[in-house]
Parts: structure tokens; sequence; C-alpha cells
């Protein structure tokens, strides 16, 4: 059974999945590679996990959480996870390569499969695959778009000068709520 939850973002609307223990997707609408709903599907709008998802990523949207704490069961090959599991340790507010995630992979001249395993990431902004740049600083290949992209990298960038800065510089308000 795959339980799912629908909530609107500032990025439009996301759909979160679960085994019931953890999350096994967060999507952003009309990205690459979204999953289509079966009659294994089932919807649970109160689950507690799907609750703690949507307020940790409330607090993300209006600067005020840089890490999330959740139980995360993302499905793929094992290059994939050892790349997904690589995303997690960049730090937030900052980016690196795709060459570079290659060499830590252990593959350096793999960047192109590096690139195709981060867009194959099925938990969104969590598994932060959008802080993953080309190697000239441009920024390419996100699977929900590289405005999304933008943003997301704009935000973490204000949240650290706002931290930094220890002033009150007014994250912009957005609204998050179950759609």
């Amino acid at each position: 059974m795959i339980y799912y939850k629908r909530i609107e973002s500032p990025l439009g609307k996301l759909l979160l999945t679960s085994d019931r223990r953890s999350l096994t997707g967060l999507y952003l609408a009309g990205q690459k590679y979204f999953p289509q709903q079966t009659e294994i599907w089932q919807e649970a709008s109160q689950l507690e996990l799907f609750m703690q998802t949507q307020e940790q990523l409330e607090e993300y949207f209006a600067c005020q959480r840089q890490y999330f704490g959740l139980p995360l069961d993302p499905q793929g090959t094992e290059f994939q996870q050892r790349v997904w599991q690589l995303l997690r340790k960049i730090p937030f507010g900052e980016t690196i390569s795709y060459g570079t995630l290659a060499q830590r992979v252990g593959q350096p001249n793999a960047a192109r499969a590096v690139g195709a395993a981060n867009g194959r990431n099925p938990i969104a902004i969590i598994i932060p695959c959008h802080r993953v740049i080309a190697g000239n600083g441009k920024l390419t290949g996100y699977a929900g778009g590289i405005d999304r992209k933008q943003w997301l990298l704009d935000r973490e960038r204000l949240s650290l000068d706002r931290q930094q800065l220890s002033l009150n510089i007014a994250c912009p308000e957005v609204v998050v709520g179950a759609v």
C-alpha cells in the first residue's frame, strides 16, 4: 500500500508518499518522473508522518528550518542510494557540481550517471538535489524545473544571510496548507 497526501507550497502542489513508517516520496507537481497513482494508493491526510513533514516544510519555507528530521526510505538502485546519501551531506545553502558529487561517489568520470541519479531523487527538497549545479556554476538539470531550483537556492541563501547578519530581515511570508 502507498499512502499519500497532497499539500500546497510556495512551489505549487506537492505530493507526499509513505509506507506508513517512512517518507518515500516528495514530488513537485509537473516534475519529471512524477509517479502514477494506482489502485494500491490510499489517501492518508491525517498520517502523523505527513503532518510532521508538512510542519517541517512550512518551517523550511519560512526560513526557520535548515535540517529535516524525518524517517526517509527512497527506493532506487544501489548507485542511486549512494548518490542520495551524499546529497544529504551537502550543507544547507551551499552547492556542489555534478563532477564533485561524482568524485565523492568514487567515480570521478561518472558526472552524467550522477546527474541521472540526482534527477531520479524521489524525495525532493528534503534530499537536496537542488544543491547540485554544473561545474561552470550554472543551474542545470532539476526534475522540478530550473525556476524552482533557483527559488530553493535563493531561499536557503536568504535564510543564511538572515541568520549570519542577526537582523530581522523579513523572509517573505509563505503559506503551506493541505489541498
